[in-house]
């Protein structure tokens, strides 16, 4: 996943400044949970690297649900 401001700087914040929440409280631009960007600058390296695994795994997951919706929506 490619994150604005690189994962290779464990102390980059992801945000791309398109902050909008989700029912579950997951943000729409960087896929952080709420609870993450709130615990941003506290996070030691290990858990910056586990969050931007979960935040890759996320995106992933929401763009495969888009896909398969705009192939139900092309097909009809």
């Amino acid at each position: 996943m490619n994150m604005p401001s690189g994962q290779n700087d464990p102390n980059a914040n992801p945000c791309i400044r398109n902050c909008c929440l989700d029912q579950q409280d997951i943000c729409l631009g960087c896929f952080r949970h709420l609870d993450e960007i709130l615990a941003w600058r506290a996070m030691s390296d290990v858990e910056l690297q586990a969050c931007f695994a979960r935040m890759a795994q996320r995106k992933a997951e929401s763009q495969a649900k888009r896909s398969g919706v705009n192939r139900t929506l092309d097909s009809e």
